[in-house]
């Protein structure tokens, strides 16, 4: 069994994040970071993380700030923002597990926004590979259909009256997403208004992407209820310097009935996803560290 403790990280900026460490029983084969989606608590990611120190890889969760075990204070009036998530809150983590497991590969575990913002943090190329867990483009025409159908609605009416009115975006109690920073929620929309996502931050952001040059491998689902192929090929394609392998998984092929956003990290996909779709890139990246 995997030996988890919790720990603090200090960010540049000075904020102190909670993090935790799953520890495999004997030597470390590699080190992965677990990034989390929008308004997803590392705790949800437990599960996995220790499967994945069972098969002798150090593994760390952690919390963005604001959000989780992370959050220090009320969120109304918290100021924080997605640019501030990658270049602050990941970068601390990427040192931190460089400086855990120095002489063993690095691999980045992003799920949903976790994938997306991987081409903005500092450090990123010190990894060995990337692999995305239903990561695609957010931008609203690109949404899938259930959620494309009340999209507009949330970025034009819910979002920015909420928000102002909240100093905070309340989507607990609107069952959406989750509470989240003013910050967070006004960038996030800029993005998902635009045609080309996170690319509204401008030419040194796409530049950033074009520059990175890591292997990424991304699995994505067919009956996942927020993305779709086009937004899945649509992000992966901003990482333009870098070799993408997608592969798109049908539940029934995997034996599963359902999957969507979330469900890979569920225990339920030990058998199904985590032994044959995880595991085979976990000694690829092995194999070209040797």
């Amino acid at each position: 069994m995997a030996n988890m403790q919790t720990f603090d990280v200090q960010t540049q900026d000075g904020f102190s994040l909670t993090a935790t460490r799953f520890d495999p029983p004997g030597a470390s084969r590699g080190a992965i970071l677990i990034v989390p989606a929008m308004g997803a608590a590392q705790s949800f990611y437990a599960p996995f993380a220790e499967w994945l120190a069972e098969q002798g890889w150090l593994t760390l969760t952690f919390d963005y700030r604001g959000m989780g075990a992370s959050r220090r204070s009320p969120l109304r009036g918290f100021d924080t923002d997605l640019s501030t998530w990658a270049t602050q809150d990941c970068a601390a983590m990427v040192a931190v597990i460089q400086q855990l497991a120095p002489h063993v590969p690095l691999l980045w575990i992003g799920h949903s926004l976790g994938g997306q913002i991987a081409g903005m943090v500092p450090g990123i190329e010190r990894f060995s590979q990337i692999l995305t867990i239903a990561s695609g483009s957010g931008y609203w025409r690109q949404n899938a259909p259930p959620l494309k159908r009340r999209v507009l609605l949330l970025w034009y009416v819910l979002a920015p009256l909420l928000t102002a009115s909240c100093g905070y975006f309340p989507g607990k109690r609107l069952k959406m997403v989750g509470d989240l920073p003013a910050g967070v929620i006004r960038q996030w929309r800029r993005w998902c208004l635009h045609p080309e996502y996170l690319m509204a931050e401008g030419e040194p952001m796409r530049q950033r992407y074009q520059q990175l040059q890591l292997p990424i491998a991304g699995l994505s689902f067919t009956d996942d209820e927020l993305m779709t192929p086009a937004g899945i090929e649509a992000l992966h394609a901003l990482y333009s310097g870098s070799r993408a392998a997608l592969e798109h998984i049908a539940p029934d092929t995997t034996g599963m009935r359902r999957i969507g956003h979330f469900g890979f990290f569920r225990p339920e996909s030990r058998e199904p996803l985590w032994h044959s779709r995880v595991q085979p890139v976990l000694e690829r990246v092995r194999a070209s560290f040797n």
